[in-house]
């Protein structure tokens, strides 16, 4: 006889961070996403923003030391920010660090030097942060992502993220880039033009990556996002809903920021507003 799902213990939640790059564009504020490949065992084909679970590494104490703006976070705070600045730079290339006595973040011609020499790991997903910032004689700069969502993926699913999703300016002289292997594409779109290409079928965006662009497309400029994530608190979102036709209908907190309350979410993450 088949075990019913609902009977059992929820799957417990992996930690994980993800971070949304924003750059100010001609057409105003833009994110960067990333394709994932077809054969990913997670989003396999959606539009995702860089990040992933923390790894074991980036929890080692020893790494307070290396990360700017670290003073008032505790233990998992501080390892949600590592491992969104080192999913960020395994998946696109991206490095928010700086040279000790520096208040800028290593331009493009040091994080391409520090590709090559770390090119195995970032290959393999295997990055230390403390060996690169130790090797390289970095700091890690914590004090450049502002908390900005977190969700939980509901508890009937068989595979449960935890994730706290961070935003961070995306740095000037550096290069966002798909890596060809877990993405196969990557893209700076403003929120209008990705809600845009998502109903019309050309991404698949998921409910929580399209809800974020939603309310980061809120503000005018990067500078102004960042501002009002700042100043908003974070409230935690995990989904709560049913199956119905040709969709789910989905419940999320009405305080979360997003401006609703209950939407009908179809296949392809589109969703009709209906609280």
């Amino acid at each position: 006889m088949k075990e019913d799902r609902a009977a059992r213990p929820p799957i417990p939640a992996r930690a994980a961070a993800s971070l949304l790059l924003a750059r100010d564009g001609p057409e105003g504020p833009e994110l960067f996403l990333l394709a994932r490949s077809r054969d990913s065992a997670f989003a396999s084909g959606a539009l995702v923003y860089p990040g992933g679970t923390v790894d074991e590494a980036d929890r080692k104490p020893a790494l307070r030391a290396r990360v700017e703006g670290s003073d008032d976070l505790d233990a998992e705070g501080l390892a949600l920010r590592i491992a969104a600045i080192r999913e960020a730079f395994e998946e696109c290339g991206i490095l928010l660090a700086r040279a000790r006595g520096s208040t800028e973040l290593v331009g493009r011609g040091r994080v391409d030097a520090i590709k090559r020499r770390f090119a195995s790991a970032l290959a393999d997903h295997s990055l230390d942060m403390l060996a690169l910032a130790e090797a390289e004689d970095l700091l890690l700069a914590g004090d450049r992502l502002v908390p900005f969502a977190h969700w939980i993926t509901p508890e009937s699913q068989p595979k449960r993220f935890d994730t706290h999703f961070f935003l961070a300016g995306a740095p000037r002289e550096q290069e966002a880039r798909h890596d060809g292997h877990e993405s196969t594409a990557s893209v700076w779109i403003t929120p209008a033009a990705l809600v845009e290409a998502a109903d019309a079928g050309k991404w698949y965006v998921m409910f929580p990556t399209r809800l974020n662009a939603q309310k980061f497309g809120r503000s005018a400029t990067v500078a102004e996002a960042l501002a009002a994530a700042r100043s908003a608190p974070v409230v935690t979102v995990m989904p709560r809903g049913q199956k119905v036709e040709g969709g789910r209908r989905l419940r999320i907190p009405a305080g979360a920021g997003y401006g609703l309350s209950e939407a009908f979410v179809d296949a392809r993450g589109a969703f009709t507003r209906l609280g």
